[in-house]
């Protein structure tokens, strides 16, 4: 079982450039989250505020992000909540679960933005996408889109 960890949280306007073990910084101007990495390994942890992303709490004394804090490149592997400034250790997760989860992370970005992700980022090429040229589908505009003169 890996050691309790609890952090302390500071609320900036830039992010430092040298994070201090134990201390989760919060930039609301810049909507993210950093830390270093709860395992100890002092690799820097963004976490980004979207509703896509994480979503941060504050309950007057105490943060906490959702969801978990899943360190799939780092060599650590770590993953963990951040509860009430406590970390909550979590299992480590297969490949396959990764993909899986970052699947469905892809998925919900593309339908919280209503096609705008799917549209904007570069599809990876299959075998038969380089085989048969096909035309691009017209994406369907969000609501919020259509706000913006570009």
């Amino acid at each position: 079982m890996k050691q309790p960890v609890t952090f302390k949280h500071e609320f900036v306007q830039f992010i430092p450039e040298e994070l201090q073990e134990g201390t989760v910084y919060v930039s609301i101007r810049f909507a993210t989250v950093s830390h270093l990495c709860a395992c100890g390994c002092k690799t820097k942890v963004v976490t980004p505020l979207k509703p896509t992303d994480w979503k941060l709490t504050f309950d007057g004394k105490t943060i906490s992000l959702h969801p978990s804090i899943g360190n799939w490149n780092f060599p650590c592997r770590s993953h963990y909540w951040i509860r009430n400034n406590r970390v909550q250790w979590a299992e480590d997760w297969s490949q396959s679960r990764i993909d899986a989860g970052r699947a469905h992370d892809r998925q919900s970005r593309e339908k919280y933005f209503d096609g705008e992700a799917a549209v904007n980022e570069p599809a990876t090429p299959t075998r038969s996408d380089s085989a048969v040229p096909s035309s691009p589908a017209s994406p369907k505009r969000s609501w919020w889109r259509s706000l913006w003169p570009w």
